[in-house]
């Protein structure tokens, strides 16, 4: 292996330890449950996946907004930021599988369709094609959150008792108010 690729390979994974690795550990070490983490990074994937580009952010932010302590926000996130990749290529797979369900007309993937994309002459058939991907997320989205939860879960319990026996007694962390309370006694 030349030099090049190796130092390819070294800037990926070194890439990919700063934005998962990093702070997936960080957010094992705070203490947070095993089923909390398996709901969050399965909602997060689940919402990760939402066949528009772009909007996926604004959902993970809506549903931490809603559902508050119940879910671990940064996982959520971080598994939102982990699920683009498979954004990208589960768009195709919603679409045909809205199609399915409505019995609506196979929207062509072609490089005519494109150029009829780019001149403005397929425009309903577009908006009828990003309608059926949108079905197609909401009927596979639950099964998807289920089926990531009941495999993320023994994991997560896994991991967070290694962790919890790696660290020993979990280090107490300095929150908002302990340290009002240090401020105001200091005033005194």
């Amino acid at each position: 292996m030349s030099n090049s690729t190796k130092g390819g390979v070294g800037a990926i994974g070194s890439w990919f330890h700063k934005k998962v690795v990093d702070p997936f550990t960080q957010i094992l070490r705070r203490g947070a449950e095993p089923k909390q983490l398996a709901f969050s990074t399965a909602l997060g994937i689940s919402l990760g996946v939402f066949p528009i580009v772009g909007v996926t952010v604004f959902l993970c932010g809506l549903a931490i907004a809603v559902l508050g302590s119940s879910v671990n926000a940064p996982t959520v996130m971080l598994a939102n930021f982990v699920a683009t990749p498979l954004e990208l290529s589960l768009m195709v797979v919603f679409l045909r599988f809205g199609e399915f369900v409505t019995g609506g007309a196979h929207f062509p993937l072609t490089s005519d369709a494109l150029k009829k994309v780019l001149t403005g002459e397929a425009s309903t058939e577009i908006f009828r094609s990003i309608l059926n991907a949108l079905l197609g997320w909401l009927v596979l989205a639950p099964f998807i959150m289920g089926a990531l939860y009941i495999m993320l879960l023994p994991c997560f319990v896994m991991l967070v008792r290694k962790f919890k026996l790696s660290m020993g007694s979990t280090p107490k962390l300095v929150t908002p108010l302990s340290t009002e309370l240090k401020l105001k006694v200091r005033e005194i």
